[in-house]
């Protein structure tokens, strides 16, 4: 092993000598708003060499911490680590990208091969036992109470994230975990892979004028264009992703079709074929709950919530298990109101879970006349964009200004610049790269590319917000779902969290905080897409351009609390299917049995299935992540219905007051300070459950 490494020292330090030069990727990032990242002169065939020399890198500027002769002090140690690595941050934003934006044959072995070596890298620095006695040194030093809240709060986390991470362990220990962490890296990128592969490679035909039936339009177009793409003849075809199967699944008239291409999406990377992730998800349990073994803790689960808000699996499964029953409940009458309309058509058959959300558009009309077509009809990309600008001034104080001096990796990607209003300060960069395009990974999600700080000088951040809408027709408007603009808003969520940090160190910065509270700024900015000065000002009529209209504005009120069973469920089974998995311990598990029993344990309605099957559940399975941690978006869901109230109960969404506060504790704070201390600063108490069962219209748990 030591020869080896030595072997990689000497050929990474040849390498630096000749890439600095030749490898745009190992070049800083220049031009205006702090610098950028030059995508018009990256190149796949670089990103290994970048990264093994910024790796090389940032493990040279560790040891040198680590071997410094002088005693550990703040900053000497702690400050001094928040300096490592910027080369390799560099690198590792734009790697993934390509990862998550721009996958292809020749960048997956590159990834398959430096996942591993990347784990590697970070087990050699977290496991360093110089450097942790330094860390250590700090932590019980006297002389940290002479530091600022925020150094003291840095030190706290270094060391704590240290633990967690396996510093005190024995030396054979630790080389265990780092084994395990790399077989794990391997293993988390080629269920990616696999689950991309079958995304982009699978696909329902449309082969008769009659299968397009009950179809929107836009549905229709993207259909054509998917079935061009792929060189198909048929007429059409539906793609593998959720934003052309749940549209299909809502509104095709086709029954047997509809089945069809729902069998094809809860199925991806479960058809026991090449890429079937069934084998890949055992071990990966395996290997976790071993990890676990070693860190001290009975389960992975266990490990994983001891650095979170909820502390430990029993707090987050009493949340769920208080809400799952209620939510099952719900279900019970959605779909009896949906089987009602069945047995009227005079049709012969049950509700099945390619049935939902076709018979629930039919309820929805029928009980408030609201038709989610109709809705959508108002609901354009780029109008809801500038919605969202507008929130962000009314709320935060930022504005956004479209820059076209920006490099961007595909045409799709636009660049906004942000400031604040008042001052006219530059803030960031925001990337909005929107659609669906073979090689990107399907759903919608957040980046940071560069992390707020004022340590080492005044960096602004640049974030990103990736979607996978189907692109419209040159020249008309993209017009999204209902559902659609709630997650627009609830990424964007993220990205105001990036934008609005607002501290020194980067450790503590923007979106650094626990995994089960870094939900909430996304989840609350959803609540503002509903307000009537958005809708009234930005819902605007794809032909007409005429705003939304008062009648239908209230239809949408009377409404919000339709198919809550159906999306709680959704949700909840997949969190709970998480946690159970991880706190089996070191069992052998069958992934398809284990759902199968537990869900049936669970009284999981039969008319629907999990949000994340667990073959296709990239959160928990293609990195550690969420892993354990998909009860995160029911535990932020609390805190957000309950923070959301401290609004209507002042003057309303966009009382300046409480807004003011939520800048302050929550959307600029980072992880400055503990963020239960944070969100009581914020609304001068914890947050109640009760919140979350009105805003659902569940009845309140006693």
């Amino acid at each position: 092993m030591k020869t080896i490494f030595v072997t990689l020292v000497l050929s990474t330090t040849i390498i630096t000598m000749n890439a600095q030069n030749k490898n745009s990727l190992l070049n800083e990032w220049k031009g205006n708003y702090g610098g950028v990242p030059a995508f018009d002169q990256y190149k796949v065939s670089d990103m290994k060499e970048a990264l093994e020399v910024a790796m090389k890198e940032k493990l040279d500027e560790v040891n040198a911490i680590a071997n410094n002769k002088k005693p550990a002090t703040f900053a000497n140690t702690i400050a001094a680590l928040e300096k490592v690595g910027k080369k390799l941050s560099r690198v590792y934003a734009v790697y993934g990208i390509y990862s998550s934006n721009l996958n292809s044959a020749d960048f997956e072995p590159i990834e398959a091969e430096m996942e591993p070596k990347l784990a590697e890298i970070s087990d050699k620095i977290t496991q360093n036992t110089k450097l942790f006695k330094r860390i250590e040194s700090v932590y019980k030093s006297k002389d940290k109470l002479k530091l600022t809240k925020e150094q003291k709060r840095l030190v706290q986390v270094y060391y704590e994230r240290y633990v967690y991470d396996g510093a005190k362990l024995d030396a054979k220990s630790k080389a265990k975990v780092s084994e395990l962490n790399q077989k794990l890296a391997g293993l988390y990128t080629k269920f990616s892979q696999n689950l991309l592969s079958e995304e982009n490679n699978q696909y329902v035909e449309l082969k008769t004028d009659s299968d397009f039936d009950g179809l929107p339009e836009q549905l229709k177009s993207a259909a054509k264009t998917t079935a061009k793409e792929h060189n198909l003849t048929s007429l059409g075809a539906i793609a593998n992703t959720r934003s052309s199967v749940e549209p299909f699944l809502t509104y095709s008239a086709n029954r047997t079709l509809r089945e069809k291409v729902w069998r094809m999406f809860v199925n991806r990377g479960d058809n026991g074929n090449a890429q079937d992730n069934n084998a890949i998800i055992t071990q990966i349990l395996k290997l976790r709950a071993e990890r676990a073994k070693l860190m001290g803790f009975p389960s992975h689960a266990h490990w994983k919530l001891s650095n979170t808000m909820a502390k430990n699996p029993t707090n987050a499964m009493k949340l769920m298990m208080d809400i799952w029953k209620p939510a099952v409940a719900q279900v019970a009458i959605e779909v009896a109101d949906m089987q009602k309309i069945v047995d009227n058509e005079g049709q012969n058959f049950q509700i099945q879970p390619w049935d939902y959300r076709f018979y629930a558009e039919k309820v929805r009309k029928a009980k408030y006349d609201l038709d989610q077509n109709e809705v959508k009809q108002y609901l354009q990309l780029d109008k809801l964009r500038e919605g969202m600008f507008w929130v962000a001034g009314e709320l935060f104080d930022l504005k956004f200004t479209q820059v076209h001096d920006v490099p961007v990796y595909h045409p799709d990607v636009t660049v906004y610049e942000v400031v604040n209003k008042t001052t006219g300060k530059h803030v960031g960069l925001w990337y909005f790269d929107p659609y669906a395009r073979k090689g990107k990974r399907s759903g919608a999600w957040m980046n940071e590319y560069r992390t707020q700080e004022r340590f080492a000088g005044d960096v602004p951040t640049i974030v990103s917000n990736n979607a996978n809408f189907i692109k419209g027709v040159a020249g008309e408007p993209v017009l999204i779902s209902w559902d659609d603009a709630n997650t627009l808003f609830h990424e964007f969520g993220h990205a105001l969290h990036g934008l609005c940090s607002n501290v020194n160190y980067p450790t503590l910065a923007g979106t650094n905080v626990a995994r089960d509270y870094v939900e909430f700024p996304s989840q609350i900015l959803e609540r503002w897409l509903s307000t009537p000065e958005v809708l009234t000002k930005y819902a605007m009529h794809y032909k007409t351009n005429e705003p939304m209209p008062q009648e239908l504005l209230k239809k949408i009120e009377k409404a919000s609390h339709f198919n809550e069973g159906f999306a709680t469920v959704e949700l909840i089974s997949s969190a709970l299917i998480d946690m159970k998995l991880h706190m089996e311990g070191t069992k052998e598990i069958d992934p398809d049995a284990f759902e199968k029993n537990t869900l049936i344990s669970l009284n999981m309605p039969a008319q629907m299935v999990m949000r994340h099957r667990t073959p296709q559940f990239g959160h928990i399975f293609s990195s550690d992540e969420y892993s354990a941690g998909y009860y995160s978006y029911l535990w932020a869901d609390v805190i957000c219905a309950d923070a959301y109230e401290a609004f209507t109960e002042a003057k309303g969404p966009y009382d300046t007051t409480v807004a003011k506060r939520l800048l302050k504790y929550v959307f600029s704070s980072g992880n400055t300070i503990d963020q239960a201390e944070a969100y009581r600063l914020f609304r001068g108490r914890d947050a109640k459950v009760d919140a979350l069962m009105r805003s659902k219209g569940f009845p309140v748990v006693k």
